[in-house]
């Protein structure tokens, strides 16, 4: 298969068929975007209508049909026909085949992004310079240098960017890391988290349509845009998480969800040392593992430690170990144990959960306000940088270092 790569920084900031073509500022100044009103209208458009696209299209729908919400999906995308004529049906918007043409429309104030993994990255930041608000699913790219570059534009057009962590809208999080600056459990040390599953045939592995046919209904080139050029491969397409050019596999789909809320907990930082372990044990069919484990240290002097298998489904409990007690996640909120030693000066609290804005409705709250939405673009690219470099680790079996500071891998 032929591999000829051009470098994924060079494809962020390649302007010839996307800034220059469409009029986008290409990292110039910001193009201006619209301020939304109380009582305006949120005019949205999605991209990328498989699975998880069509899953958020319909919900917001929904939300539209409720006249309170003020709201109107206006614009779908997408590469392959059947797909497009599907989110045509539930949605009424205009149809587009390439999203940059759908950046140009001026009745446009925000996209939601729901493509591979290796696209998140140069769509939220040319959505951004067309002076767009953008909801990207997670992960929020595929390499931690790309996450930094959406950061870095995020700041520069103060556009709303959320991150589609959904669990970090749960307001169990924030009232963990409003105990843990009090001292609740004393000085922080580690803390455990597990995501596991199983089946036959091994996570990952949707159904392949028959009837796909690059030329004739899929744009294969253009949805392999910044990754390596291939071959048409239905397993790629269909089942993208399986390979490295497009995901990180249980890294980028499921440690990105846990790490995501449990950086909110814990608090805003950067890793300092990442290792991983793990491998293809059970399922021969992928280029990821299907058994993965990380190990995050940080800098203010404690470990995160996640573990994960797609060939079983027995995991471990969420739970937060301090000098003095241990925190856990029980219905409906937070329990705080203490240990053996300080049951003199410390007893059992239980805080339960509050209410809050689930993630969407708090994206859309914050188009109106102009407030960092719960995973904004600086949370997001905390928490990729331990995502990427574990997969890092994983792949070169080393030891990945990074400079907080200097937000810079130490060589």
């Amino acid at each position: 298969m032929s591999e000829t790569k051009m470098s994924r920084r060079d494809f962020l900031k390649q302007s010839a068929i996307g800034a220059a073509a469409l009029g986008l500022s290409a990292y110039g100044a910001p193009a201006m975007g619209s301020v939304i009103g109380a009582n305006d209208r949120i005019r949205i458009g999605v991209i990328g209508c498989g699975g998880m696209g069509t899953g958020h299209l319909q919900r917001l729908v929904e939300m539209s049909r409720n006249p309170d919400e003020k709201l109107q999906v206006v614009a779908v995308c997408d590469v392959y026909e059947p797909r497009k004529d599907r989110a045509k049906t539930i949605s009424r918007g205009r149809l587009f085949h390439d999203y940059r043409k759908m950046l140009e429309m001026p009745d446009l104030d925000a996209v939601l992004v729901a493509t591979p993994d290796h696209w998140h990255a140069k769509m939220s930041i040319d959505a951004m310079e067309a002076g767009k608000d953008v909801y990207v699913e997670k992960p929020m790219t595929l390499h931690w240098k790309e996450a930094k570059e959406v950061a870095a534009v995020q700041a520069k057009t103060a556009r709303v960017l959320q991150v589609g962590v959904q669990s970090t809208s749960e307001d169990r999080w924030w009232r963990a890391n409003e105990l843990l600056k009090q001292g609740a459990i004393g000085k922080l040390l580690w803390t455990q988290s597990s995501i596991c599953r199983n089946s036959r045939e091994g996570e990952w592995n949707w159904g392949i349509d028959p009837d796909a046919r690059p030329g004739a209904n899929l744009d294969w080139n253009l949805w392999l845009g910044p990754a390596r050029k291939r071959k048409w491969d239905p397993e790629r397409y269909f089942r993208f998480r399986k390979f490295w050019d497009y995901s990180g596999g249980i890294a980028t789909d499921l440690f990105y969800h846990q790490l995501g809320h449990l950086q909110i907990a814990l608090g805003p930082e950067f890793p300092q040392k990442v290792s991983a372990s793990g491998g293809i044990y059970a399922f021969r069919d992928r280029e990821v593992p299907d058994t993965f484990h990380i190990m995050i240290d940080y800098p203010s002097g404690h470990t995160v430690a996640m573990v994960s298998s797609m060939a079983n489904r027995q995991g471990i409990g969420e739970v937060i170990y301090g000098h003095e007690a241990t925190m856990h996640f029980e219905s409906p909120g937070v329990v705080i144990r203490p240990e053996e030693e300080f049951q003199n000066e410390r007893r059992e609290v239980r805080v339960p959960e509050q209410p809050r804005s689930d993630h969407m409705h708090n994206f859309l709250e914050c188009i109106r306000s102009r407030q960092d939405p719960h995973c904004n673009a600086r949370t997001g690219y905390r928490i990729m940088t331990a995502i990427s470099l574990s997969v890092e680790a994983y792949r070169k079996g080393k030891i990945m270092k990074f400079d907080p500071a200097k937000e810079e891998v130490i060589k």
